[in-house]
């Protein structure tokens, strides 16, 4: 195992780079959509309510047959990834969104309309900030889970880790077999540990003093 990846050293650094990365890209794209959907949806009932169904149902659908349809429309390599990864990604955080949003005082929302605040003021100074906590809950749980999907993502020939475990996987029992699975599993694990702990100290530095949990 310590010689199959000091071997190959500098390309298991390369790929945890692009496995990192299209997980960091995904996410932050993940995130604008899925605010931007939680503001249109949530003082709506109905909407706040479908917005709900769509993020359960979403999470059903099998992430390696979504790439498998995808790969015909976008072909192979990085965009039925990206595509992939961003889908399962907005989803926790829609849900998480929605219900952080749902769940501000709405006395404090008239208080700073009281005061002259426009709605768009209201909800970027206000409503944003109080459920930012449980914004950045959903984007943990995204990013711990767009870990895994980003290595089933090297089906359509992607980028990152996911290749050192399919290549295991399609010789199982040969040479450095084993060992190619490993590393790539072991490296996807150390990155979600990483990624996690930063989103932490991110959560810890954009959360208001007065409301951190």
């Amino acid at each position: 195992m310590i010689q199959f990846v000091s071997q190959r050293w500098s390309q298991i650094m390369l790929n945890s780079w692009q496995h990192l990365s299209l997980v960091v890209q995904c996410l932050v794209l993940a995130t604008v959509i899925a605010l931007v959907v939680a503001a249109v949806c949530y003082r709506s009932t109905f909407l706040t309510s479908v917005a709900n169904n769509v993020s359960a149902v979403g999470l059903t659908i099998p992430s390696f047959a979504l790439i498998g349809l995808l790969i015909i429309p976008l072909g192979f390599g990085v965009a039925p990834a990206m595509a992939v990864v961003t889908f399962f990604a907005v989803l926790p955080i829609l849900r998480n969104a929605v219900v952080g949003l749902t769940e501000v005082d709405p006395a404090l929302v008239e208080a700073a309309r009281g005061v002259g605040m426009s709605r768009v003021a209201t909800f970027f100074r206000v409503e944003l900030p109080l459920a930012w906590p449980v914004v950045i809950a959903g984007m943990r749980i995204s990013a711990q889970m767009t870990m895994g999907i980003a290595a089933v993502a090297a089906y359509a020939l992607g980028p990152g880790l996911g290749g050192y475990i399919f290549s295991g996987l399609s010789r199982l029992g040969g040479a450095n077999s084993f060992e190619s699975v490993a590393t790539g599993v072991i490296a996807v694990v150390i990155l979600a540990l990483l990624l996690d702990a930063a989103l932490i100290v991110m959560g810890r530095l954009t959360t208001s003093r007065g409301i951190r949990v």
